[in-house]
């Protein structure tokens, strides 16, 4: 079992469970907003959960912010402002706190990223998924082209030198050369970071049950192949596998993620993992999924869904299926600060996966290699517990 002398990086990740529409790809915990948004109700419910939090993480400070969804951007400024205030009265932040809020474009307006702006939130993560008009109808998407434009042209005037654009690739019906319109486009208006990523088919989402007709294999590497090295002429560094960013500006949030640090988890459906290193174990938890039921319990701590202690053999596979999407890979004293493991934990994992070369190891670092990255998913599986 793990034995922390210190504990890793800690960020919040706050979730905003409603969208205008459900896209027919998400399987994300969003829920169509019918009738109107009682923003001060989330916020009281948003901190009651946070203060139940807290003696999970007394003493610790965040490093990021990040605010989900669903739509947050669905929440005018005063509300995101009252919530921002409330963390910061609960949670000493790091000086250079990262705080980030998704935008959708259907849902923005100048004087509004001006505000948020103004309130702290100094990272805009905007959800433009396609510059196309027919591939955005195809995606239930509320924006277009001109929208989707506009949104960055609005993120630059309010004062956003550090912004994200989310783009997907692999498209229904998509081309080599449509793709690289979409880059071209995305990259013309000079965000600080994009992610792009493939569109992939999940259960229990309309496209699941009603799939389009995507590029096969051989076209989808093309796109993918074509489409990195566009990135990186234009000064995009990738590092991870769906993440691009200008110098210094690599997603600290999502970083943490991935190099398997701490986070806590508030809003309907959030997520978090804590380390303790007064019980010596990591811990999971998980909120309630639907809305209103979280609402109903927060205040009586109704709305915990479950949470589990991981053992050590899913702590390796959990840092090791986040650290090895991270193109520099990772070094032991990251594993054993990060996990409370030992570095023979981790050596005596290793060796399937070097002797197939997905790996590869040097005195310091150990890295996915470029086969490696193309098969992570079974990279990944020879870090399974035997009994899986």
């Amino acid at each position: 079992m793990p034995h922390f002398s210190a504990l890793p990086p800690l960020s919040l990740y706050i979730h905003f469970p409603w969208c205008v529409r459900k896209c027919p790809y998400c399987d994300f915990n969003s829920h169509e907003l019918r009738g109107a948004l009682d923003e001060n109700r989330y916020v009281d419910a948003l901190l009651a959960d946070l203060d139940q939090e807290l003696p999970r993480i007394w003493g610790r400070s965040v490093g990021s912010i990040f605010m989900g969804g669903g739509t947050p951007s669905l929440f005018g400024p005063a509300a995101i402002d009252r919530l921002l205030s409330g963390v910061r009265a609960r949670l000493p932040l790091n000086g250079k706190v990262e705080i980030t809020l998704e935008a959708n474009p259907g849902t923005t307006e100048q004087d509004r990223f001006t505000e948020y702006r103004a309130i702290g939130v100094n990272r805009l993560s905007i959800g433009i998924q396609s510059f196309q008009d027919h591939q955005l109808q195809q995606l239930g998407r509320i924006h277009d082209r001109r929208e989707a434009i506009r949104a960055a042209e609005m993120a630059h005037a309010a004062g956003f030198d550090n912004f994200n654009l989310d783009l997907m690739f692999a498209l229904p019906g998509q081309t080599v050369a449509a793709a690289n319109q979409d880059l071209a486009t995305a990259m013309a208006l000079d965000p600080a970071h994009i992610s792009w990523y493939q569109l992939t088919i999940e259960p229990n989402t309309q496209f699941h049950h009603r799939p389009p007709a995507l590029p096969d294999e051989d076209l989808t590497w093309a796109i993918q192949h074509e489409g990195q090295s566009r990135l990186a002429a234009a000064g995009y560094t990738q590092y991870e596998v769906s993440a691009y960013a200008r110098t210094g500006r690599q997603c600290r949030h999502n970083l943490n993620y991935w190099q398997f640090g701490d986070y806590v988890g508030i809003g309907a459906g959030a997520h978090d993992k804590i380390s303790d290193h007064l019980q010596q174990r990591i811990e999971r938890r998980w909120k309630v999924k639907h809305p209103q039921t979280y609402l109903d319990g927060v205040n009586s701590g109704q709305h915990i869904a479950g949470n589990r202690h991981l053992d050590e053999a899913e702590i390796v596979l959990e840092f090791m299926m986040n650290a090895l999407r991270l193109n520099a890979g990772f070094d032991e004293g990251m594993f054993v600060h990060h996990t409370g493991l030992s570095g023979d934990a981790l050596a005596i994992h290793l060796a399937p996966a070097l002797q197939r070369g997905w790996l590869e190891q040097d005195k310091t670092t150990v890295r996915a290699t470029s086969t490696g990255r193309h098969f992570l998913d079974d990279l990944a599986c020879l870090f399974l517990p035997d009994d899986k």
